[in-house]
């Protein structure tokens, strides 16, 4: 059996173990300062550094693939994760994990689709994998944050939308403005870093791609490509996350979910 692929992997391992000096430091300084943090940071670089690792071997496997299976099958998982996540972080939304997954999905299927219609990205796992990875972390991040900015946002103005709904408005009339403000403040971060990219620090897509060798203007060119793509898989993921959420939030007789807003 051939284990050069062990011993080239063990030496590409160096650089990164040498790089743990600074997880020391912090280690160290986070003693000194009396933190508490030194425990959980060695314990979230072993984490990150056993992640990686397994990621690595199977994103190798996947890339010698010729099998449409495989890509999907990926995406999926990456959905899964985290539609879980988003769910967590919005867990006094019912059934919050399956709202975000499939808001999630919706999003970033939707942008991705496009992506390859449009011949931007070739659909093998090469492109695929890490493309989708980008997009459905960014959406899972916007996503949680607007489920739960939208049911604390109602919440806390019980009495407005109650008010609304005895006039007659429908339950997307009378939580309109809670659900502009959960998108506003859920997509400004996105929108921010659109705004700052590559005055303020330089995005991974584009330094790896530097760092490998390419030249400044093809990373620049796949960085805007990039940056699209995330506002768009974001914009489509929280909306759709508006949507699902309405049917929970109310009664088939228009009325808020008294169980749903009763905790904090």
């Amino acid at each position: 059996m051939d284990f050069a692929w062990l011993l080239d992997f063990s030496k590409g391992m160096i650089k990164p173990l040498l790089a743990l000096v600074v997880v020391l430091m912090a280690v160290i300084l986070s003693y000194t300062q009396k933190l508490g943090l030194e425990g959980e940071m060695v314990f979230s670089i072993f984490r990150a550094f056993v992640q990686l690792s397994v990621i690595g071997f199977v994103l190798q496997f996947i890339f010698t693939q010729e099998n449409v299976i495989w890509i999907v099958a990926a995406y999926l998982f990456m959905v899964c994760v985290a539609g879980y996540t988003a769910g967590q972080r919005a867990k006094h939304v019912p059934r919050g994990k399956y709202v975000a997954g499939a808001s999630i999905l919706a999003g970033t299927a939707v942008t991705m689709f496009l992506l390859v219609v449009l011949n931007v990205f070739p659909f093998t796992p090469r492109y695929i994998i890490p493309v989708a990875g980008m997009m459905v972390g960014n959406a899972m991040t916007v996503t949680g944050v607007t489920m739960k900015r939208l049911r604390d946002d109602i919440k806390g103005q019980t009495n407005l939308v109650e008010t609304a709904l005895a006039l007659g408005a429908t339950p997307r009339q009378a939580t309109l403005t809670q659900v502009k403000r959960a998108l506003v403040i859920a997509l400004s971060p996105v929108l921010d870093n659109a705004k700052t990219v590559g005055l303020i620090s330089l995005p991974g897509a584009m330094t790896g791609l530097i760092m490998g060798g390419a030249s400044p203007l093809e990373a620049i060119q796949l960085q805007i490509v990039v940056m699209n793509m995330l506002v768009g898989a974001s914009t489509v993921s929280s909306i759709m996350s508006t949507y699902l959420c309405w049917p929970l939030f109310f009664t088939k007789a228009y009325q808020l979910q008294t169980k749903v807003f009763s905790t904090d």
